[in-house]
């Protein structure tokens, strides 16, 4: 029952992670910024949920990682609240900061929660159906996003719904932990009382952790960076409506559910480095066929092979993640999580400047470019870990 109620708790923050994206030329327009601009309520998110994962790792490894989750939904359900009233843009950013802060507590504990009870070679598959929620949460937003710009109640009332959207997950979590208390709010690991500093440099000073650590970090950058401008690609460059635009690049998230239903088969015929490698061929193959494609409504397929192609590479790097430190799962999975949406803000930031300056096609083609090198990399580096062990 526990991993069911940490896969709504997935959802919900993986819909706040992709919430915004079909929602800035609408934000440009209410506040009278630039699109690139409006990237902030995207930027600022990532910077806050990946700094503070270096606390809440530490954190859940000493009072359970349960326990965190569930104050972290608390959290989130008041930041989005405070971001659907916010007066102007800046407040707007400030209270997405807040939000980041609280939601960097919800997915990696989770992922270090199950790293903790599962075993590693049944880990792929479960974490798989801990990533349907995180997915199906990423298709939703995405699909929220575009609907509410475009609707006359706006993109307040989508941080209203996500509000309470959390509020909800975390009484149902509060009731779980009240009938299961030992199992449930134990710290499921004997991570060693050392200061938090000391435990981030263990993780940093393993060279295999380094190796996930900058792959996950190319994926931040030159994946969730450029997809977080997809749907304003499509709006600007297709002529589409944001919810046509929205729709379309939501795709990406079923092709990730396609992965999540089929992964006990496919790690079971492929092995990891052919996942990685193939990852990252779709996933570049998926970002030229946009730059070159004149139908506008072929972006949903491309979406879906672009989706399934990241999931075969991401489920494989978190899967590593969990198993970098298992004294220290905790803190291993928050540093992977803090490369991860470091990456993606350095990449939102960069996609927003290049767009602003000097359109989409560079953004496009640099990641059509740099994922199949992040693949192949990634896949060559898992063969030889396999020859050494």
């Amino acid at each position: 029952m526990t991993v069911p109620l940490l896969a709504g708790a997935a959802f919900f923050s993986a819909a706040a992670l992709r919430i915004c994206d079909a929602m800035l030329p609408r934000l440009a327009s209410d506040f009278s910024v630039t699109p690139g601009a409006a990237g902030q309520v995207i930027i600022w998110f990532a910077v806050a949920y990946g700094l503070v994962q270096l606390l809440f790792g530490p954190l859940g490894d000493r009072y359970g990682k349960a326990r965190l989750v569930r104050l972290a939904l608390a959290g989130c359900a008041v930041a989005s609240l405070a971001s659907a009233l916010a007066p102007d843009f800046e407040m707007l950013v400030w209270t997405r900061v807040a939000w980041g802060i609280a939601a960097a507590g919800v997915i990696p504990l989770s992922m270090a929660w199950i790293g903790d009870t599962v075993p590693y070679d049944q880990r792929q598959v479960t974490l798989a159906r801990l990533l349907t929620g995180t997915i199906m949460g990423m298709m939703a937003g995405q699909l929220a996003g575009g609907l509410f710009a475009e609707s006359a109640v706006g993109w307040r009332a989508a941080f209203f719904s996500l509000s309470v959207g959390y509020a909800a997950v975390a009484l149902l979590l509060m009731t779980r932990a009240r009938q299961v208390h030992a199992s449930i709010d134990a710290p499921f690991s004997a991570a060693p009382r050392v200061p938090m500093r000391q435990q981030l440099l263990a993780v940093l000073r393993l060279p295999w952790a380094r190796i996930v650590l900058l792959a996950v970090l190319a994926e931040g950058f030159f994946l969730l960076g450029p997809l977080s401008y997809l749907p304003t690609y499509l709006h600007v460059h297709h002529k589409l409506p944001l919810s046509t635009a929205s729709g379309l690049a939501a795709l990406n998230a079923v092709g990730g559910l396609a992965y999540a239903f089929t992964a006990r088969h496919i790690v079971a015929r492929l092995g990891e480095w052919r996942m990685v490698l193939a990852g990252g061929w779709l996933m570049g193959f998926g970002f030229l066929a946009w730059w070159i494609s004149a139908w506008p409504l072929l972006a949903g397929p491309i979406a879906l092979v672009v989706g399934f192609g990241t999931f075969l590479y991401h489920n494989t790097l978190q899967t590593h993640a969990t198993q970098m430190s298992p004294s220290a799962r905790g803190t291993s999975v928050a540093v992977f999580a803090s490369f991860l949406f470091t990456g993606q803000a350095l990449g939102v930031t960069a996609a927003g400047y290049v767009v602003d300056h000097f359109g989409f096609a560079p953004v496009l083609l640099s990641a059509a470019i740099a994922l199949p090198v992040a693949g192949w990399g990634f896949a060559r580096a898992l063969r030889r870990r396999a020859a050494d062990h």
